[in-house]
């Protein structure tokens, strides 16, 4: 009888570790940088060292334009701008390869 509470226990214990450890993964594996705030200048191509999409789970969709200073700028998803230089600057380096 033991036996078999100290197999159940081990077993329960076993389901409940199993079911957290997705969780913890996710949380590892959560964005970083969503954006909130979003600008409306244009900023010069040749100051524009990358753009990037937000992650998929961020609430706001957004592109984050990293400027050749480092300098971190969030563009709404509809910004017509955004969505044109990402195209241009993605489709430059595809071509490139």
């Amino acid at each position: 009888m033991k036996t078999l509470c100290s197999v159940l226990g081990l077993l329960l214990l076993t389901a409940c570790c199993c079911n957290a450890m997705p969780k913890a993964l996710e949380f590892n594996t959560s964005p970083v940088n969503c954006c909130f705030d979003f600008s409306t200048r244009k900023i010069p191509l040749q100051r524009i060292s990358n753009i990037i999409k937000t992650h998929r789970s961020c609430l706001k969709k957004a592109f984050i334009v990293q400027t050749i200073k480092g300098r971190q700028i969030c563009y709404s998803a509809t910004s017509r701008w955004a969505l044109n230089t990402y195209n241009q600057l993605h489709n430059t380096e595809s071509s490139r390869q």
